[in-house]
């Protein structure tokens, strides 16, 4: 069981596969690994941010007079 990366780490990773795809020189195969990778890291962020905003307004509340 893989341990799930550093939101820094998996938005740096997702920001390298943009880039690998940027190049232009893509290979389907290699593509779709990239691609589904991709998707499983910008969940990873999606969450990471959920989990923040949740925080954040649990915040304003206790500390709103």
């Amino acid at each position: 069981m893989s341990k799930k990366p550093t939101f820094s780490a998996a938005f740096a990773e997702l920001e390298a596969i943009t880039e690998w795809f940027e190049t232009g020189e893509v290979d389907l195969d290699e593509g779709l690994k990239k691609f589904e990778r991709g998707l499983e890291l910008a969940q990873i962020c999606k969450a990471k941010l959920a989990d923040v905003e949740n925080k954040v307004i649990e915040l304003k509340q206790k500390f709103s007079a």
